[in-house]
């Protein structure tokens, strides 16, 4: 960012949180969008608010969107806006109290959401929409000899072109689309019949404002992030963009391009945070090898909802970490592999992409657990919304208000409901605002390539391959292998009745086997004995399931940071926490 110079860029969090990560129904192209504009400015009822009512009524009867789909895009702009924790706690509470379809569709018909800021939102959808010229960028050219690609490979192969977590492309994506975006945003009389805009037309201040979801800037290095509409009617921006105080308005071609000229990446973004984001890397002795895993971050810097954690790269380890660096960040794990990660904070954010063999257990997450690209990795977690996409034997144990989304890809996914729980835990969630109640972990919401909603069906006669509930005869709880501080002393809201049954009737059977062996009456060298062979049993046990590495993960290593010690101790975010004293992994 050049001195003087004032700049814009666009927001991560909509990108990042706001755009699925499916290609959207051709029902959110730009022509249906603008005829949609048009519309519900010049109804009653849809301007400048847009409840549920209307909304469906718009998509399901007009844009012939199913209403799963409707509800999806209406409840993820929701978890977008910045409400304050004790209403997500409320809204919780009502949606717990409904019994039927009625009364949810009566707690429903009380949301509403800004009219334009919708429209953008529904715009964006389109950052991970694919065109076949970019779909043979960087593929082998069709021949004669080239073998057409199985269903499932083309659905994997869209769902690999995430640009979630790319500010490249969030850049690119404004750069290309901005006039279509001003347009969306102006008023129905200064559009032509084709709904594009006039060459006079103008846009007004308070339409500019609505930009703001998308756009935001500083006045100079340094200075403090401000929406965009404040940076354009005032200082050297007010003139190049033409802002009238007597109209309160833009010129929409004039707008258009000092925007242009204006926008740069982001600048405490995932590229910054890599090249100059504060970085820890460890080295550990793992059986002979000298592995690495590398954390970066941009917490020092960034304002609230665009700070992030970056780890990749963690191999053999358990990595375990309570800390004011991670709440409210947005955290990605990459490519990591055999490796125990606890993210035990409050968390705006997760994205778990290319990992194997994998256990990640995290705090409760305000918004979304994305699941990408993984393979056998298992995530227990409290969160606003859970997706998974183009991963295979993963199991998810989720606390979740919203249905789980799983988007193309997918093969041998098991839900499972969240089993574990941490001193803290509960005053975590209070804090995002996130309640035991309503829980819908078993409730997936299947997204086809067309972005549109596929049949679900969790009975045992089902021929979905993609995804399965655990059965309660395979369930065990999570314990968390640390002691903290706090109150909360099992999983909150309790387990379901079915699973809870299954571990009282294992339970049975331990204590059934207890006082066998009491009664067996053995004496000193048939007790040694007996001992040596379920140690010996247990060890086979450990290694038959894997748990002996996570058992062994959790020694303190001999080799720690290699960065500055000073540094490592208040910045890092350290594999051995010193603030915790481990205790057994899992319990069953």
């Amino acid at each position: 960012m050049e001195a003087g110079r004032v700049a814009i860029w666009p927001r991560m969090e909509p990108f990042l949180l706001g755009a699925l990560q499916v290609a959207p129904s051709s029902k959110l192209g730009l022509p249906y969008l603008r005829k949609m504009a048009i519309y519900v400015q010049t109804r009653d009822g849809c301007f400048p608010v847009l409840g549920w009512p209307r909304w469906k009524r718009i998509a399901c009867g007009k844009l012939l969107l199913p209403e799963d789909v409707a509800w999806l895009y209406f409840e993820t702009f929701d978890l977008l806006v910045d409400h304050r924790p004790q209403q997500r706690l409320e809204w919780a509470e009502r949606l717990s109290q409904c019994s039927s379809k009625s009364e949810l569709d009566h707690a429903r018909n009380m949301l509403s959401v800004d009219t334009l800021q919708f429209l953008l939102f529904l715009y964006i959808q389109q950052l991970n929409r694919m065109s076949l010229r970019t779909s043979l960028i960087g593929e082998e050219w069709p021949s004669h000899r080239a073998r057409s690609p199985s269903p499932s490979e083309r659905e994997a192969k869209i769902s690999y072109q995430n640009r979630n977590w790319d500010d490249q492309a969030h850049l690119s994506f404004m750069q290309s689309h901005l006039a279509e975006i001003l347009e969306l945003l102006a008023e129905p009389g200064q559009l032509s019949p084709s709904g594009q805009a006039q060459r006079d037309g103008q846009i007004s201040r308070e339409a500019v404002r609505s930009l703001g979801l998308l756009l935001e800037g500083a006045a100079d290095h340094g200075k403090p992030v401000q929406p965009v509409h404040r940076l354009l009617v005032k200082g050297p921006l007010q003139t190049q963009a033409g802002y009238s105080t007597l109209s309160r308005s833009f010129p929409l071609r004039k707008l258009l391009s000092c925007l242009q000229r204006s926008l740069t990446l982001i600048p405490f973004g995932i590229t910054a945070c890599l090249n100059s984001g504060k970085k820890q890397i460890w080295a550990q002795q793992v059986e002979g090898a000298m592995k690495r895993a590398m954390i970066a971050r941009n917490t020092h810097m960034a304002p609230a909802g665009s700070k992030m954690v970056l780890m990749s790269q963690v191999f053999k380890q358990t990595l375990a970490e309570t800390s004011d660096k991670l709440t409210g960040a947005n955290i990605k794990i990459h490519k990591c592999s055999e490796a125990f990660i606890y993210l035990l904070s409050p968390l705006r954010s997760v994205n778990v992409d290319k990992c194997r063999d994998s256990t990640v257990v995290l705090g409760p997450v305000q918004t979304c657990v994305h699941v990408h690209s993984c393979q056998n990795v298992r995530v227990v977690c409290a969160a606003g919304r859970v997706a998974i996409g183009a991963s295979s034997h993963c199991t998810i144990h989720a606390m979740t208000p919203t249905r789980p989304l799983l988007l193309p890809g997918n093969t041998d996914i098991t839900l499972g409901p969240f089993h574990t729980f941490y001193p803290s835990l509960e005053d975590h969630m209070a804090s995002v605002g996130l309640a035991v109640v309503p829980n819908v972990w078993d409730q997936p919401l299947i997204l086809g390539t067309d972005g549109l909603a596929c049949s679900s069906n969790n009975s045992p006669s089902s021929q979905d391959t993609t995804h399965k509930l655990l059965p309660p005869s395979e369930f065990h709880t999570l314990s968390v292998p640390f002691q903290m501080e706090g109150d909360t002393c099992e999983v909150p809201g309790g387990l379901p009745p079915a699973y809870q049954a299954a571990l009282d009737e294992k339970q049975k059977r331990i204590q059934s086997w207890q006082k066998t062996v009491m009664e067996a009456r053995l004496n000193k060298e048939q007790k040694r004995q007996f001992q040596e062979l379920v140690e010996l049993k247990f060890h086979e046990w450990l290694l038959d399931t894997g748990h002996r590495q996570e058992l062994y993960s959790l020694i303190p290593p001999a080799v720690t940071s290699l960065e500055d010690p000073k540094e490592a101790a208040t910045d890092t975010i350290r594999v051995k926490d010193r603030k915790h004293s481990r205790t057994a992994p899992e319990e069953g």
